[in-house]
């Protein structure tokens, strides 16, 4: 029997076809983008493209489904790609270890995509994401900002222009509607952001960390993950 079959019997075998014949970037492999990569290399999605440069840290531990104890310091690019072929060894892996930025996208885009998810932290990066996906004519959903939330039920996707409350959309509406950019879909959350009951004493950043639980970008991750597929399939 194939692992797919539970898949298949709910979206068709064309459907699952289709998916095996798609290509996804995921850009940013944290508490939200790991989850889309894992609803995506469930959903039997044929070639996923894994960017970050980031290395497992202890601090990911409570919110990241690649993190435990037994990998912190390695790579989250090559612990994803592992995970990824351990569910599909078919599916097309490429694990691209760099921070996306204007001056990297060609490490990117030298690739053939059909979805971007955006589910970095830093707008520079964002903004051109989605301003190259719009050039090239790839689909792209965009992950607004998930720190200091607690309550899955408020997360929502919808067009950035319809976003309230999330401080990282209201900056991302300014952007977009500064170079006239329209029909951006986003996941964000309605919820008011809450404070946290004290600074975190291992961040060196003058930038203080925001509090996170498991259970708001996991929600988050799938369900872009979940949006992808459906998109996909058009």
């Amino acid at each position: 029997m194939s692992w797919k079959i539970r898949t298949e019997m709910a979206i068709g075998k064309d459907g699952a076809k289709t998916l095996e014949n798609k290509t996804v970037a995921v850009i940013g492999l944290g508490g939200v983008g790991g989850h889309t990569v894992e609803t995506l290399a469930r959903s039997g999605v044929g070639g996923l493209i894994l960017v970050d440069k980031d290395t497992i840290s202890e601090s990911n531990i409570n919110r990241q489904l690649i993190a435990t104890t037994e990998n912190v310091g390695k790579s989250k690019t090559e612990e994803w790609k592992k995970r990824v072929l351990s569910i599909n060894p078919e599916c097309r892996v490429t694990a691209i270890e760099m921070f996306y930025l204007p001056e990297t996208r060609d490490l990117l885009f030298c690739h053939d995509i059909d979805f971007i998810v955006d589910a970095v932290d830093t707008v520079t990066a964002k903004v051109d994401l989605i301003e190259q996906a719009k050039a090239r004519n790839i689909g792209i959903i965009s992950s607004m900002g998930f720190g200091n939330k607690l309550d899955p039920e408020k997360i929502r996707i919808t067009d950035i222009s319809k976003t309230s409350v999330c401080r990282l959309a209201k900056v991302m509406r300014y952007e977009t509607k500064k170079r006239g950019i329209t029909k951006v879909p986003v996941v964000f959350s309605e919820e008011k952001t809450i404070t946290p009951h004290f600074a975190d004493e291992n961040n060196d950043s003058p930038k203080p960390s925001p509090a996170s639980v498991s259970w708001v970008p996991s929600v988050a991750g799938i369900m872009m993950g979940g949006y992808v597929v459906k998109k996909l399939m058009e």
